[in-house]
């Protein structure tokens, strides 16, 4: 069995087939929604640096995520994660972002289905695998939402000049801090929720994850629209709309994160053992 047949059979067969640099699993005939001409020449430019401000006050926050763990605690399904995105869209407009670390694009294509336009906030941290950025690309060219890419105050450069070479073997805890932790802070001061990809199934430190919950660490309202779904629910999804796959998912990666602290996982594995292997972690910070 291939690393690809281990991921998913189907979309093995589906990718062999099809050749792709970037796996689409597209029905027959169908094609990728090309973004209109004003919206890429907006979404070609990282918007990172634009100050924002919070439309809401943290009591108001807290009672609305209240009232969507009320009404969306129990949601399932694309139905589901639909109306709780249509719902935080539609009380809270462009205060709303999504964060993706592009291994799919099925968070954004909901996302963009319940906002178009919406920003997606991805952390550009210097380290990521080629594929991953190609994937970052194809999703701001193909799809109507406003990729921004989130980086942090220092370059590669600097932080090995200033704390020394491969601080990520050294010290992941800080190197994840600066890098990834503290830049998406900074970043979501100035929305007042935010949308992520976080699933039950991934991790033990995941099995609880709400769908909506009031997030004590950054102040604001945090929906989670698929944390009920399996690994099969997303590849479902995928499958049925053509939605953009990063190619490590098929090739033994089922968690991508930065190329250094990421490897492959053995069949039957936590999915999230390849990520700072050996090195007793499994989350960057941003969850926990």
């Amino acid at each position: 069995m291939t690393a690809v047949e281990h991921v998913h059979p189907g979309l093995a067969a589906g990718v062999a087939a099809a050749g792709l640099g970037v796996p689409r699993v597209r029905p027959p005939g169908a094609t990728p929604r090309p973004v209109p001409s004003d919206r890429l020449a907006r979404t070609e430019q990282p918007r990172a640096d634009v100050p924002r401000r919070r439309t809401r006050s943290e009591a108001e926050l807290r009672e609305l995520a209240a009232e969507g763990q009320r009404r969306f605690g129990d949601a399932e399904g694309v139905e589901g994660a639909l109306a709780v995105l249509r719902w935080v869209s539609e009380e809270l407009g462009d205060g709303v972002a999504v964060a993706s670390s592009m291994a799919n694009a099925v968070l954004p294509h909901l996302a963009a289905r319940a906002r178009p336009g919406v920003d997606v906030l991805f952390l550009e941290t210097g380290y990521h695998f080629p594929e991953t950025l190609r994937t970052r690309d194809d999703v701001r060219a193909s799809m109507d939402v406003t990729v921004v890419d989130v980086t942090a105050p220092l370059t590669v450069a600097e932080q090995d000049a200033r704390y020394g070479a491969r601080l990520h073997d050294r010290d992941p805890g800080l190197c994840c801090a600066m890098r990834k932790v503290e830049p998406l802070r900074a970043q979501l001061a100035g929305y007042d929720a935010w949308v992520t990809g976080v699933r039950r199934e991934e991790t033990s430190t995941r099995t609880g994850a709400p769908v909506v919950s009031f997030d004590e660490k950054h102040g604001l309202v945090k929906v989670n629209p698929i944390a009920g779904w399996s690994w099969d629910d997303l590849v479902g999804y995928a499958e049925e709309h053509g939605v953009l796959l990063n190619p490590l998912l098929l090739d033994g990666f089922p968690s991508i994160g930065c190329a250094p602290c990421t490897a492959r996982v053995a069949p039957g594995a936590d999915p999230r053992s390849g990520r700072w292997a050996g090195l007793g972690k499994t989350e960057c910070g941003i969850h926990t």
